[in-house]
């Protein structure tokens, strides 16, 4: 099975990364996890990214905040799905990582998710992974219907409590 990348521009990211990991963990998926800066750690970014497809990598989540140019310039050094995560910080509420994330110039994409929103972040990298891996596809089609029956038990309780 292919791995993910998980990079992220800062430590100060990880209370919003772990989210990825652990749903990558409850799939199985393997991943490596690292802390590069689009600003000021460029070369170890662009090895990194460079590098990805012959070490194994299916895709690639980049977690930044405020100039969150750290996604962008992954996808610039690879052909692997490159997704980002707009990290929330105090100055603007993660709008402006959210705008320098998703306004990518044409022929350099980058799939990008809400801001914070590392779960969406790795399922779409598990789907992408499953496109060649039937298991995982296995795992996704259930992991959506447990997610189903969740709401419709909800909705059991609700109406239960409020139809008379």
């Amino acid at each position: 099975m292919k791995k993910i990348g998980i990079i992220m521009g800062s430590d100060s990211d990880l209370p919003v990364v772990e989210k990825a990991m652990t749903t990558l963990d409850e799939f199985g998926v393997p991943y490596e996890v690292h802390v590069f800066s689009a600003h000021r750690t460029p070369v170890e970014a662009k090895d990194f990214s460079s590098n990805a497809r012959k070490n194994g990598f299916g895709a690639i989540i980049a977690a930044a905040g405020k100039a969150a140019h750290l996604a962008g310039a992954v996808a610039a050094n690879t052909t692997l799905p490159v997704i980002g995560i707009p990290v929330k910080s105090s100055t603007l509420d993660g709008l402006d990582a959210l705008l320098s994330t998703v306004q990518m110039p044409a022929g350099i994409p980058v799939a990008t998710v809400a801001i914070d929103g590392a779960v969406n972040a790795a399922l779409l990298a598990i789907e992408i992974l499953s496109a060649s891996d039937d298991e995982l596809g296995e795992k996704l089609d259930e992991h959506r219907k447990k997610a189903s029956e969740n709401v419709l038990k909800k909705n059991a309780e609700i109406e239960k409590k409020f139809n008379k």
